[in-house]
């Protein structure tokens, strides 16, 4: 069946992979890029402090209690992207309560854009700069040139991944980077797991990227890709047992007791990239 492909920038032909919640998952026969089509789906009614509470089942455990948890893992992500660059204007898309943000701005100008009304107001009251809802025209223009994007595991939740990196990249300055984490639906695990992976969460994952067809995104930008890994990352234990209970079909509305606690993980099912803009 013919689609239009973010990635591949024309339409192609799409296979029919499953019927999940009511959502089709297709994937480009070119590229690889995995697609939910969700059309009743209305992000700014599902992103709201029920995600980020256990309220939804494809959310957060109890993100707020896992703030030290968190801010451990976004410490370790700013150390990587200091590797890359270590200062000037720093965005982050989808920055929930704002913990990377403040782990962040010891070294970056830091702002933020996050859908959640109740999660920008708390990042404002805790001293952050950020814009209650998506990363538009608007939005950008007021924050100025940027140095640094920062989407963390926000791509595949967003309606358009290629317009809205197309609209970043025209906002980064010459020699700036875009980091990006995302699933990786070209990995054996995902590939195994087939409906059953544990990213494969329709409509609230959107898309599912694999490395072609994020290359294929970013060259067409105009983006160079200067780094891609799948990185160990420390998850909230809470979170962990939250997953796994959904993917058993059993109830996760009970909030845990285990927020404080993590643990490293790597199923090598996670791509992280970073995509610099050439000097001018």
């Amino acid at each position: 069946m013919p689609r239009l492909c973010p990635a591949c920038d024309q339409t192609t032909e799409h296979k029919q992979l499953y019927s999940i919640k009511g959502c089709g998952v297709l994937r480009c026969r070119i590229c690889g890029l995995g697609r939910a089509e969700a059309q009743a789906f209305d992000p700014a009614s599902y992103y709201t402090s029920d995600y980020f509470s256990g309220q939804q089942p494809d959310g957060y455990a109890d993100y707020l209690g896992a703030e030290s948890v968190l801010r451990r893992e976004f410490a370790r992500t700013v150390k990587f992207i200091r590797k890359w660059r270590n200062c000037g204007r720093l965005v982050e898309v989808g920055c929930a309560y704002g913990y990377f943000l403040h782990e962040a701005k010891a070294y970056f100008d830091v702002f933020g854009i996050e859908l959640a009304a109740d999660a920008a107001i708390h990042c404002r009251e805790s001293g952050l700069r950020v814009f209650t809802g998506t990363a538009d025209e608007t939005a950008l223009s007021q924050i100025g040139g940027t140095d640094v994007f920062v989407l963390l595991d926000v791509v595949e939740h967003l309606p358009n991944p290629r317009e809205t990196l197309r609209l970043l990249s025209r906002h980064l300055n010459p020699g700036g980077i875009i980091i990006i984490t995302t699933g990786d639906f070209g990995a054996p695990v995902a590939r195994l797991c087939g409906r059953y992976w544990r990213l494969m969460t329709p409509p609230q994952h959107l898309w599912f990227f694999s490395r072609d067809s994020m290359q294929k995104i970013a060259s067409s930008l105009g983006l160079t890709i200067e780094d891609i890994d799948h990185p160990w990352k420390v998850v909230p234990l809470s979170l962990m047992v939250f997953q796994l209970r959904r993917m058993l079909g059993f109830s996760s509305h009970s909030r845990s007791r285990v927020t404080n606690i993590g643990l490293p993980v790597n199923l090598f099912d996670a791509l992280r990239l970073v995509l610099r803009k050439p000097p001018s």
